[in-house]
């Protein structure tokens, strides 16, 4: 199951310690590249890269668990450090770690709603942070220019198919006063479709199939498994694979998103909102 243009690719996984995100750097593992291991807890990534080694042929050397506790911005910017330090070239990163808000309106000690917060901000940030490792010392910077990719490496959002049913409510992004726990997961994987449009970074968002996750429940009572929907995450981390910067992914196929990720005012208001929210204002 090798791929000569994913070995040695360098690919950090959010979420990767089950799911969609464990398969994503399993497959990605078996196919030769270095893939970062992200997990809550120092214990949970670790005991997935020993998960993946286990049930794999992946080459233990190529993967290394990295933690950070999503509702926390400060872990965040800890990992973003220390992955910026060890691999200061960064040729994909998923953004893939995903809750269901919860039932009840849930605040981080942020400031933010809880799957706003770990769903997009923590992304926001994290990408933000480590963009400098993903646009410089690239071997494929002048292929992906000539492409019109834009410089370096990219980012793989995986994003929902209920983005199409969002609104990002602009006045109350927390929600505090009106609470609904479908309409604030939905204003989440809103905002990370939108981000995947941003031009500092080479970004596409990708719907990657109700699949038999901890988020079944809010789709269906049935779905393929994790590692059908990994695989479309897959796909779009290989170069070999051309991508459209900005574009949105149904599972294989290119399709248009909501309209509101297409719109560049909206691109410049949620980044604006966000750099509010995460505490990069004048940074």
């Amino acid at each position: 199951m090798s791929s000569a243009t994913l070995t040695s690719r360098t690919v950090l996984v959010t979420g990767a310690t089950s799911g969609i995100g464990l398969e994503t750097a399993r497959q990605l593992a078996e196919r030769g590249a270095v893939v970062l291991v992200h997990g809550r807890t120092a214990e949970e990534a670790r005991a997935a890269v020993d998960r993946i080694i286990a049930t794999s042929e992946a080459d233990a050397a190529r993967l290394c668990a990295f933690a950070a506790d999503f509702t926390r911005l400060e872990e965040v910017e800890e990992m973003a450090r220390r992955v910026a330090a060890e691999h200061p070239h960064l040729d994909v990163l998923v953004n893939n770690a995903g809750m269901a808000a919860p039932e009840r309106h849930t605040v981080t000690a942020d400031g933010n709603e809880i799957a706003f917060q770990v769903n997009f901000l923590a992304h926001y940030l994290l990408t933000c942070l480590l963009e400098p490792a993903l646009t410089t010392g690239s071997p494929l910077l002048e292929r992906n220019r000539e492409r019109g990719e834009g410089p370096g490496g990219r980012v793989v959002n995986v994003s929902s198919s209920l983005h199409r049913t969002a609104a990002i409510q602009w006045n109350d992004p927390n929600r505090a006063r009106r609470y609904a726990r479908l309409a604030a997961y939905a204003q989440s994987q809103l905002a990370l479709t939108v981000f995947a449009a941003d031009p500092r970074v080479t970004a596409v968002s990708v719907h990657p199939g109700i699949c038999t996750t901890d988020l079944l429940p809010l789709y269906s009572h049935e779905g393929v498994p994790a590692a059908e929907g990994a695989a479309h995450v897959v796909r779009l981390c290989d170069p070999a694979n051309e991508i459209v910067n900005g574009a949105y992914y149904d599972r294989a196929e290119r399709v248009a998103p909501a309209p509101a990720a297409t719109e560049e005012r909206i691109v410049k208001r949620l980044n604006k909102l966000a750099d509010l929210l995460v505490g990069r204002v004048g940074s």
